[in-house]
């Protein structure tokens, strides 16, 4: 009994304190409920005894009939109400902790989501809230209301007769006994289940996320595998669960049952023996079957108690992840200087930025070039805090940007990066992202400066086309173009461009120039890039590698140094001119 009443406070905890206060009236209607269901025992009594006694008068049936229709009526209205409350605080609960997961994650650090499944949050978001909402109102309902009516008609069988009322309520505390054991069990492998059910579904997003490789490299047979594992592997642990608690299921059902029949045998034996009334024989005989049937429908549920918990477990983990400091000011810097300042980042045991110092002032354009895992995406996360230095620290318009609250810090920055993300949403919606309260006239003001109007127009439901999750129905060039103008829509001062242009094909590269050059006009620009026609205007090219800053300057600057950047752009010049001959 302790660990139901223990599950059931830290659901509640868990739901917060309007929907908490819903599920504690719905206890006390569901008490009121019991209540009203053990008066069915004194109504049946008056008619039993009336019977037995042939004695039935008008009295006697208008009194019967009256308390049971009261318990009736009352009972339907008040297990609505209940019913009503307890769906309520489930569903809501789960939908705020759907958000407060979501708001949450905005603030931990970059770092959490390439060392944690993608599987892993998926399973938080979707089925462990999912389990929350659909089974634990069920469960809080029907456990609640089925220990209650059955301690309550226990306690009203002692008032009828005392021996009897003793025997159930003992019974009772058995029954308590072999379903705490049932927790027990079920809790030690509850914790495997939840793990296998995270890695399945981690698995199966990758399968599908890999399709087109898996196709390519014709390896279905090593996928499906692996698939294959995951699924078995979640069926196992399914089964093995249940084969686990089927024995003191067994046994608790058995309690039941045998303590309806142990209730009839020792009512008959003392009514035989002269020791029990006739009608108070058959009354207990009655109880015996109430007993049975809200014993039984506790029991059945309270084994779902375990998955409740460990659903709250779950949650309560991703919500207790340490974020990063947020509890900064509303700051509108007075100018949109970027300083470093002796930066240390490492991620896990790695150094990935190792003593950098620099400066990039407003208004002025800095590539950043370098070997590939030298630092050049960091170093802009840096700068936006996607990260939190470990030493040293980076400041915008000289104020340390840990000073700053998250949202007046990305105020300042549009970001277009080389993977672009669009939402299942319309073009429309997916421009004004970043503004959202913009009229159609911005977006396709937005659009147009994007090189993207024409292509838009020419689509079945043009602004309003819903484009597929990640912009699956897109090409490359079109996504990263809607993504400019999601960017130039936000018109945030300083603009970041991650190899915004890398993997665009000739036919979209003159309209995403074009595109990349509406966005950056009188703006800050951070640029991370492979091409030299996008690097050679730069007014400062820092040159990157294992951490630090080897080099900068001007392009003629740096190639009279005859350094790194002399050989990066030696290679790119030979590589640009291989031709395929006739």
């Amino acid at each position: 009994m302790r660990f139901v009443l223990k599950a059931l406070n830290k659901f509640f905890e868990f739901s917060g304190t309007k929907n908490k206060r819903k599920f504690y009236l719905s206890i006390l209607l569901g008490v009121a409920l019991a209540f009203l269901e053990a008066l069915r025992i004194p109504a049946a009594f008056i008619m039993i005894k009336a019977v037995l006694e042939k004695n039935v008068t008008g009295n006697h049936i208008l009194a019967s009939a009256g308390i049971m229709l009261f318990s009736i009526v009352v009972s339907v209205l008040v297990k609505n109400k209940s019913t009503m409350l307890q769906t309520e605080g489930g569903y809501e609960t789960c939908a705020n902790k759907r958000i407060e997961i979501a708001e949450h994650m905005r603030y931990l650090p970059m770092g959490y989501f390439n060392s944690n499944s993608l599987g892993y949050i998926t399973s938080v978001t979707t089925n462990t809230m999912e389990n929350l909402a659909d089974v634990a109102t069920r469960v809080v309902m029907m456990t609640t209301q089925g220990f209650l009516a059955t301690l309550l008609i226990a306690i009203t069988m002692l008032f009828f007769d005392y021996r009897i009322g003793l025997i159930v309520l003992i019974g009772f505390v058995v029954y308590l006994g072999v379903n705490s054991m049932l927790q027990k069990y079920s809790g030690t492998i509850a914790h495997k289940k939840d793990e296998a059910d995270s890695t399945m579904v981690d698995v199966v997003l990758e399968y599908i996320q890999g399709m087109a490789e898996i196709k390519a490299y014709s390896i279905a047979g090593e996928s499906n595998k692996k698939l294959t594992k995951a699924i078995e592997e979640c069926e196992k642990v399914n089964m093995g669960l249940e084969w686990k608690c089927i024995p003191l299921m067994t046994l608790q059902n058995f309690i039941t049952k045998m303590l309806g029949v142990l209730t009839c045998i020792v009512s008959l034996y003392l009514y035989t023996n002269g020791n029990m009334e006739l009608p108070i024989c058959v009354m207990m005989l009655v109880c015996s079957f109430m007993l049975y049937a809200s014993l039984d429908t506790a029991g059945s549920f309270s084994a779902l108690l375990r998955h409740v918990e460990t659903a709250v477990d779950k949650a309560n983990k991703v919500l207790g992840l340490e974020t990063m400091d947020v509890e900064g000011k509303d700051i509108q810097p007075e100018n949109y200087e970027i300083e470093f300042k002796n930066v240390e980042f490492s991620y896990e045991q790695r150094k990935i930025i190792d003593g950098v110092s620099l400066r990039i002032k407003e208004g002025t354009t800095t590539a950043i070039v370098g070997p590939s895992g030298g630092g050049k995406t960091t170093l802009c996360n840096l700068m936006a805090r996607f990260w939190d230095v470990q030493k040293g620290c980076v400041k915008l318009g000289g104020i340390d940007v840990k000073k700053y609250s998250i949202d007046s810090l990305m105020k300042n920055f549009s970001f277009v990066f080389q993977r672009v993300y669009l939402f299942e949403d319309t073009i429309a919606n997916n421009i004004r992202f970043g503004q959202p309260d913009a009229s159609m006239e911005q977006i396709v003001e937005a659009a147009k400066k994007a090189c993207c109007h024409e292509f838009i127009m020419k689509l079945p439901n043009g602004y309003d086309t819903i484009i597929g999750e990640g912009g699956a129905s897109l090409s490359g060039g079109e996504k990263q173009r809607i993504s400019i103008a999601r960017a130039i829509m936000k018109n945030a001062p300083i603009i970041i461009l991650d190899e915004a242009t890398a993997n665009v094909d000739p036919e979209n590269e003159k309209d995403l120039v074009s595109a990349i050059d509406a966005l950056t006009k009188e703006k800050t620009i951070i640029m991370i890039a492979h091409r030299l026609k996008t690097v050679r205007n730069a007014d400062n090219i820092l040159v990157v590698d294992r951490g630090k800053i080897v080099e900068q300057g001007k392009h003629e600057e740096l190639m009279a140094r005859g350094g790194i950047y002399r050989r990066f752009v030696n290679s790119r010049e030979i590589a640009g001119s291989w031709k395929l001959m006739a």
